[in-house]
């Protein structure tokens, strides 16, 4: 049965954050299900979220909420098992709006087992590289 994968025990990092204020715009916002927080990525050309779960995990579906103006015309997303390389396991689409997006070009994940992620967000809306992100679920299965 398919359902969120990120708990307690993932371990989360991410390219940077505005200002280096994580109380207000950290990594945790990603995940904690609060319409009023966010990540917000600082400035730069390319930014990243890497998901290490607990227990190798089959991944089938990404859902992100961007806030508009801040997102990214197209995104990469990685995986790998254990202590390997990260590869690409699919590109992805996502429009520049403030829906939860399900199903772009792309969130359609290949079935892929792993238990480490990386999204990585190119190419961004916003003239400064920055990434606003609402909402980051990781939809599946573990193994």
């Amino acid at each position: 049965m398919t359902h969120s994968l990120v708990c307690a025990e993932t371990v989360s990092r991410v390219s940077s954050v505005l200002n280096r204020n994580t109380r207000q715009f950290g990594k945790k916002h990603l995940f904690d299900q609060d319409e009023e927080t966010c990540w917000n990525s600082d400035q730069g050309p390319s930014q990243w979220v890497i998901l290490e779960f607990p227990q190798r995990i089959r991944v089938s579906q990404l859902q992100i909420q961007f806030q508009g103006g801040f997102s990214s015309r197209w995104g990469r997303l990685e995986g790998s098992q254990g202590c390997e390389a990260l590869n690409k396991i699919v590109d992805f689409y996502p429009e520049d709006n403030n829906s939860l997006q399900i199903s772009c070009p792309g969130l359609w994940v290949p079935s892929a087992e792993v238990d480490r992620l990386k999204v990585m967000f190119e190419d961004t809306t916003d003239f400064f590289g920055r990434v606003v992100i609402y909402h980051l679920r990781v939809l599946g299965e573990k193994v």
